[in-house]
């Protein structure tokens, strides 16, 4: 009954986002950007864009800093059904969704636990932000990883011997996982260690061990052999490069603190502790203060479910996954690489200790059901809270362009002028500060500048990484009308080649500059 309710909620926010499309994340605006090049004649994950030494000419970048799942499984139901971009990530989704309510419900059963606790489970992850997010912005392999995710820790879990099942399973879920988002290779890190564990538990002999490891390790080299060769060799990702090392509080706390802030949506319903796009819930001390207590509160449950859940295969897989979750990100986290302070991105905890903590609920005193079955309400209300304005934002005032995205970067009559002088030029270079209006150019190249609101480096510094010399066809920079001034001469000095930019208020929120 609470997967067949779910399945219909699915369908039905899946329809309506279908018919109203989302927005979209920019990392998967950048994703959409590298299939507009190759369905253009450009070659695999390939970014073109005009060269800063000389814009006349272009030069290619490998995309190596987000899986290609992101674009390719949209692009496969934009080639069946003869859809836009945005219709087919809305079927993405929705199918992405549906497999992994049956995914992670189907692992929750194999793990050893009930119907009921294994659809409580389901249910209390279907209540959270992460969940709905993806019908208000489209977030490519956020939403891939959790269709791909349940059923790779079923895989985990029903592999009981060495053996051809053994290779096979291991060979395609090192790549499939990796094809939905490049993150899943410290999970599958983590899974092969737990099998490599679970199968050699018992073994007297270290030889038993070693060749246990040996089953696990060749098709486990394999598979990442073929990722780094024919993708994450060709360029960086964000753990390939660090700002040296920063001993702070939240790198070791963050991860810590995971099973809470992404188990019970902590996170998502501050906005963000300590990474937010918008103004802070809470101060930056109140905010660390949360983070620690969480990291203390989630060791504390973490402990509880591996003394109380009888099934020990399942509490080794919570062992081994926490822990090296808590070692990947701490480690990364200390060298300042560029992977933000966000539950998502170990969301697989909070999703492995979900059907632990209701057992553990299940158990406990009709007070502490109360309170748990409280906050699930909150939880629940909060992302519907979430879900209903995001939609109708998208649904009745954000501006569309062919791509069927619901553009939230601008509004529709300064986007119909956008179109409108891509379709008159075929040489122009199209300036934005976000890269989801890139995906309306269709005939013209484009850059994409930070917005000057949103770095932290001086004017000097901007021009060093902005700068683009040289001259091609006509220039034209959109901006929010607020960057009248300063800030707009600053980007129009960013391509000395042009001088006398014309300015044009296409509306009162945007002004388009232009030079030719």
């Amino acid at each position: 009954m609470i997967l067949a309710v779910l399945s219909i909620l699915v369908l039905v926010v899946g329809t309506m986002t279908f018919l109203y499309p989302a927005a979209v994340f920019p990392d998967s605006s950048w994703g959409f950007q590298v299939l507009q090049k190759m369905q253009a004649g450009g070659g695999f994950n390939l970014l073109i864009k005009p060269n800063p030494a000389d814009i006349s000419k272009s030069h290619t970048e490998f995309l190596t800093w987000w899986s290609p799942g992101q674009y390719l499984a949209p692009y496969l139901f934009k080639s069946l059904f003869k859809l836009n971009l945005g219709q087919s990530a809305a079927i993405t989704t929705t199918v992405f969704t549906l497999s992994g309510i049956f995914g992670f419900y189907s692992f929750f059963k194999r793990a050893g636990f009930g119907l009921i606790i294994a659809a409580i489970s389901v249910a209390l992850i279907a209540c959270q932000q992460a969940f709905i997010l993806p019908y208000v912005f489209y977030n490519g392999g956020e939403v891939l990883i959790f269709g791909f995710g349940g059923w790779f820790l079923y895989g985990c879990t029903a592999i009981d011997k060495t053996g051809w099942k053994l290779v096979v399973f291991l060979l395609l879920s090192g790549c499939l996982g990796f094809f939905c988002k490049s993150s899943f290779l410290w999970m599958y890190g983590a899974g092969c260690i737990y099998l490599w564990i679970k199968l050699s538990k018992g073994q007297q002999n270290i030889i038993e061990w070693i060749k246990k490891g040996i089953w696990i390790g060749i098709p486990a080299i394999a598979a990442l052999a073929l990722i780094f060769t024919l993708y994450l060799s060709k360029g960086e990702n964000p753990a390939s490069s660090g700002m040296g090392i920063k001993l702070t509080w939240q790198a070791f706390s963050f991860p810590l603190a995971s099973p809470l802030l992404a188990g019970l949506s902590i996170d998502d319903m501050v906005g963000g502790l300590i990474y937010h796009d918008d103004v802070a819930l809470l101060t930056p001390f109140w905010s660390l203060l949360t983070v620690i207590a969480a990291a203390i509160f989630s060791v504390i449950l973490v402990i509880n479910i591996v003394r109380r859940v009888p099934n020990k295969s399942y509490t080794l897989l919570v062992i081994v996954f926490y822990s090296v979750s808590v070692i990947f990100f701490s480690y990364n986290y200390l060298r300042q690489v560029n992977i933000s302070y966000e539950a998502r991105h170990l969301r697989i905890i909070g999703l492995l200790i979900t059907p632990g903590l209701v057992y553990l609920v299940s158990r406990a005193h009709l007070t502490y059901q109360a309170a748990f079955i409280f906050i699930s309400f909150v939880i629940g209300f909060l992302s519907f809270k979430y879900f209903v304005p995001g939609f109708r934002q998208n649904q009745l005032y954000n501006a569309r362009g062919t791509s069927g995205l619901a553009q939230v970067s601008t509004d529709q009559q300064s986007l119909n002028r956008i179109m409108e002088l891509d379709k008159e030029n075929n040489n122009a270079i199209f300036v934005f500060t976000q890269p989801d209006l890139g995906l309306e150019i269709k005939n013209n190249r484009l850059i994409i500048v930070d917005p000057l609101d949103a770095v932290e480096i001086s004017t000097k510094e901007y021009y060093e990484t902005y700068t683009y010399k040289g001259h091609a066809g006509p220039v034209y920079i959109l901006l929010p009308s607020t960057y009248t001034g300063v800030r707009s001469s600053i980007i129009t000095h960013c391509f000395p080649g042009y001088n006398n930019f014309k300015m044009e208020q296409l509306t009162p929120d945007y002004t388009l500059f232009s030079a030719k």
